[in-house]
């Protein structure tokens, strides 16, 4: 049996405590009710925009877990690609267009998890908080948030960086997510990055999250 490989990558970190995780930002929002959601989408992504750079300068890893949106002959290229064309949703991917070094994973249904790679490119990062942002927080945000409390990890949501088609729908998700998840809901421009991975150093890999530890991730790494 072959040796475990090391090294995922070449530029980004091969070990990571914290990740940062974007859900469904490369959408072309045409959809029923797409407007509504682009409406608070917009200052979201802006929010996102700002915590990504941050992240990348403190050696924090960017993973993109996106729907494939029932296309499964498509790669995230082409998605991508799709979503810069004259769609509702370009505004949006524009601001949140992926760099070289930054991981994606394509999921078939709702959660980041499900059906796709995400645990093991985990397994390698040995990463321990995800750092949650995205659309929407009362489905595809919350099943992954759901997901990854099942399996230990802790949770950052910042409730500036996620986004629902009402205020009404996002606040319940938030809510939801913080009293039953753990989740650290805290304004991504409050977050103190370096404090996030000190905590997430210094927790053991098999102890169970606790409300007031911010919380942990894993990635994939887009390809050209």
């Amino acid at each position: 049996m072959p040796a475990k490989n090391e090294d995922l990558h070449g530029n980004v970190p091969d070990k990571a405590e914290v990740a940062l995780l974007l859900i469904d930002v490369i959408n072309d929002l045409e959809f029923e009710e797409g407007e509504k959601l682009l409406r608070y989408a917009r200052p979201m992504a802006k929010k996102i925009a700002a915590l990504k750079k941050r992240c990348k300068q403190a050696g924090v890893p960017v993973i993109y877990a996106n729907d494939n949106f029932g296309k499964w002959q498509s790669d995230f290229n082409k998605i991508l690609e799709h979503c810069l064309e004259d769609v509702r949703g370009r505004p949006i991917v524009e601001l949140l267009r992926p760099d070289e070094d930054d991981y994606f994973v394509l999921k078939p249904k709702h959660s980041g998890f499900f059906s796709t790679t995400l645990d093991t490119l985990l397994d390698y990062l040995q990463a321990k908080t995800l750092i949650l942002t995205g659309v929407a927080a009362n489905i595809c945000v919350l099943f992954t948030a759901n997901d990854a409390y099942m399996r230990d990890f802790n949770l950052v949501i910042p409730a500036d960086c996620v986004a629902s088609n009402t205020e009404e729908e996002n606040t319940h998700a938030l809510e939801l997510m913080e009293k039953v998840l753990k989740a650290d809901t805290t304004l991504s421009d409050k977050l103190n990055l370096d404090e996030l991975k000190q905590r997430a150093a210094r927790t053991p890999d098999a102890e169970k999250p606790q409300p007031e530890t911010p919380q942990f991730a894993k990635e994939f790494r887009t390809q050209n």
